[in-house]
C-alpha cells in the first residue's frame, strides 16, 4: 500500500460521514464488500424484526440464528423460514447467512443432538439462498487443550461435508483457536465446504497476529469474516480495520463482512450501528 492509500484508508472513518448517509446500503449486487450485522448484536437473537432494525441502520444483511435457546427448531421449520423471507423482502434487506451460536451452550463436540442441527442447516441454508453457515466453537465448545474433542469434530464435519459441498455451503469454524490450529482441522475434514469463520477481535483478544493470519489461511480458507470490538465502537478498539482491509485486500477476499458487538457501555445500540455502519462503509468500499 503506498502513501496516498494508506492516507485514504487512515482518513476513511472520518469522510464516512460524508460519504455513506446513515441509512445507505450497497445497491450494487456485484459490490465486493456486503455489508451486515448479526441478529443478536441489533436485537434479541432470532428475533423477526432484525430486517426492520438493520434496514434503519442502513445495513444490506442479517446474519441469522438458526435456533435459539428458547427454541431449538426455529428457522429448521419451513414456515419459519418463509416468514424471514418474506421480512426480509419486506425491508429490503438481504439474509446474509446463518449462525448456530447455540453450539455454545450445547456443544458439537459433545451432544448427540447437534449433530441433526447441523446436518439440518445445511438445507436451512438452501431454502434461504445463503452460504455460509457459522459454527460456533466457544465457551462450552471450546476446542483449546481438548484433542479429544477436535477428532470428534473433524469426524463430525467430515460425515456433513459431501452434503454442504453438494449444497454449494460452507461450515465456517469460529473458535479461539490459532490459523495453524483451524489449518489442521480443515486439512483433516479435506473439503472446500468446511473453512474458517474469521472473528478479527476474538483473534486479537486470542493473541494472534490477524494481519498474518488472514493471509496465512488465505481467500479459500475464509468463508466471512465478523468484524467486531468489544466495548468500543468499530475504528475506536483494538482492531486496525486499516490493516484489515489491507490484508483481506492481499487475499482477495469479498463478500459478507457482518458486524458483531461494537456497542460502548452506556451508548445505544442503534446510535452505535448507525456510526459502526458508516465507519465500515468508509473503510470497506
Amino acid at each position: 500500500m503506498n502513501r496516498r492509500d494508506a492516507l485514504r484508508y487512515s482518513l476513511g472513518i472520518g469522510l464516512g460521514v460524508i460519504t455513506y448517509p446513515a441509512f445507505s446500503h450497497s445497491t450494487n449486487a456485484s459490490a465486493r464488500f456486503k455489508i451486515g450485522a448479526c441478529d443478536w448484536s441489533i436485537g434479541p437473537a432470532g428475533d423477526i424484526n432484525s430486517f426492520a432494525v438493520a434496514k434503519k441502520i442502513g445495513l444490506d444483511g442479517v446474519q441469522l440464528s438458526l435456533n435459539t435457546k428458547a427454541d431449538h427448531e426455529h428457522l429448521r421449520r419451513p414456515d419459519i423460514q418463509r416468514a424471514f423471507k418474506e421480512a426480509a423482502q419486506r425491508a429490503g434487506v438481504s439474509i446474509g447467512g446463518l449462525a448456530i451460536g447455540l453450539l455454545n451452550e450445547i456443544p458439537y463436540k459433545s451432544d448427540p443432538r447437534t449433530d441433526q442441527w447441523v446436518q439440518d442447516s445445511v438445507e436451512v441454508a438452501s431454502a434461504l439462498g445463503v452460504k455460509n453457515i457459522l459454527l460456533a466453537f466457544f465457551s462450552n465448545n471450546d476446542l483449546r487443550g481438548d484433542p479429544k474433542g477436535r477428532q470428534v469434530v473433524i469426524d463430525k464435519l467430515k460425515a456433513v461435508a459431501p452434503k454442504a459441498q453438494k449444497a454449494g455451503v460452507v461450515l465456517g469454524i469460529e473458535s479461539w483457536l490459532s490459523a495453524p490450529e483451524h489449518l489442521s482441522i480443515l486439512d483433516a475434514v479435506a473439503s472446500p465446504a468446511v473453512q474458517v469463520y474469521y472473528d478479527v477481535c476474538n483473534s486479537t483478544v486470542g493473541g494472534y497476529d490477524i494481519f498474518n493470519e488472514i493471509r496465512e489461511l488465505g481467500k479459500d480458507r475464509i468463508c466471512e469474516v465478523h468484524l467486531k470490538e468489544n466495548d468500543y465502537l468499530l475504528g475506536h478498539g483494538k482492531v486496525d480495520l486499516v490493516k484489515v482491509r489491507q490484508a483481506l485486500d492481499d487475499i482477495g477476499y469479498s463478500g459478507w463482512l457482518h458486524m458483531e458487538g461494537a456497542v460502548p457501555k452506556g451508548k445505544p445500540m442503534l446510535d452505535s450501528y448507525i456510526e459502526n455502519n458508516k465507519t465500515v462503509r468508509s473503510l470497506f468500499v
